[in-house]
């Protein structure tokens, strides 16, 4: 069954999500849209089945031209898309079984601060930095990007600072306030996140958000710029922050990992792990994990002795840091999260149940 309107229905959908308070919109040929709503997935039982010719016509809408060319070549594609000036979105499209398919994330219109997150205010001492290299970390979906948004716009709103960020695709546009901003998104104002970071040298600039860091040059070229006088922000696939830091190492050859952990050691100033876990009352709510960077953390990391870093985190807390397993004791106790997901979101339930 063909959408007659693909404008009509993709008008249905945002409003859908928006009026559910939803995440995502998942579409795929074959199946009805489908919704995700704080952790659960609803379909839109009364919409139909998409058919092949609906999902494409909805694509021509969302995907520019040279867009388009790029997913028919390499069967999938990150994009932006910003639906009648009031919504944004970061989109997938993708092949699987020869069927296309499309997952939408709506990006919130505006910054919230981290008191509105239920973030820790501790990390406002990372935006007020002068060098140094933040990274926020853990699963797709958790919240990652809105963090970084938030230590932007910080920045934005109380410093007169040079900031260039490097998106794949942008997400959040940023308004400029007492700071300047250039957004650059990779494949439309730049071939790469190497290239973009790269130039960044030769561009006045104090601070530097990557999207993401996928490959050992462009991680090399942010401890450098860290390294350097510049405060950098980006993110990682990973659960935790001694994983974190291994993961940086373990992508450079062997011969160059004793350099890179120095140049770590000295440029790191913390690294964020953040879920997104069930709230009793509705919704979701952030569990994190803070790491900061203190001598005993740079000892750590220059003696290859990363798997020790968890224990400084537990035994950091007059510090500010912060412990993944003390955080969900905490949402536990104060009735905002149930038992089972405190023990389904820790990396060590063994220690959660002693602290139970």
């Amino acid at each position: 069954m063909s959408i007659l309107n693909p404008k009509t229905e993709l008008d249905e959908l945002v409003d859908s999500v928006v009026k559910e308070n939803g995440s995502d919109i998942h579409l795929s040929e074959g199946r009805q849209p489908t919704l995700r709503v704080s952790s659960f997935l609803i379909p839109l039982v009364k919409k139909p089945k998409y058919a092949r010719e609906d999902i494409v016509n909805l694509l021509k809408i969302m995907l520019s031209p040279e867009n388009l060319k790029i997913f028919d070549e390499h069967k999938e594609i990150d994009f932006a898309y910003t639906h009648d000036v009031k919504y944004r979105f970061r989109g997938n499209a993708y092949v699987h079984l020869g069927k296309i398919a499309v997952a939408l994330r709506l990006i919130p219109q505006e910054t919230k601060t981290f008191a509105e997150l239920n973030l820790p205010p501790i990390l406002e001492m990372f935006a007020e930095k002068k060098q140094g290299f933040f990274l926020v970390v853990g699963p797709t979906g958790q919240g990652k990007s809105t963090t970084l948004t938030t230590l932007i716009e910080l920045i934005n709103e109380r410093r007169l600072e040079r900031i260039i960020t490097i998106e794949d695709p942008i997400e959040y546009i940023f308004t400029a306030k007492k700071s300047i901003i250039d957004q650059r998104e990779v494949r439309v104002d730049t071939p790469d996140f190497r290239s973009a970071l790269q130039g960044t040298f030769r561009q006045d600039v104090d601070v530097i958000m990557i999207g993401e860091m996928r490959e050992p040059e462009t991680i090399a070229t942010a401890v450098t710029a860290a390294e350097t006088g510049h405060l950098v922000f980006s993110t990682l696939h990973t659960n935790n922050a001694a994983q974190s830091v291994d993961r940086i190492i373990d992508s450079f050859p062997p011969e160059q990992q004793n350099q890179i952990r120095l140049q770590l050691a000295a440029s790191l100033i913390g690294v964020l792990s953040q879920r997104l876990v069930p709230r009793i009352s509705g919704g979701l709510i952030p569990v994190c994990e803070l790491l900061i960077n203190n001598n005993a953390v740079a000892n750590l990391i220059r003696e290859n002795r990363t798997h020790e870093i968890p224990m400084v985190i537990e035994t950091g807390m007059q510090e500010g840091m912060i412990d993944l397993n003390r955080s969900l004791v905490d949402l536990v106790r104060s009735g905002e999260i149930t038992v089972e997901d405190a023990f389904a979101h820790s990396l060590n339930p063994k220690t959660l149940e002693k602290m139970l």
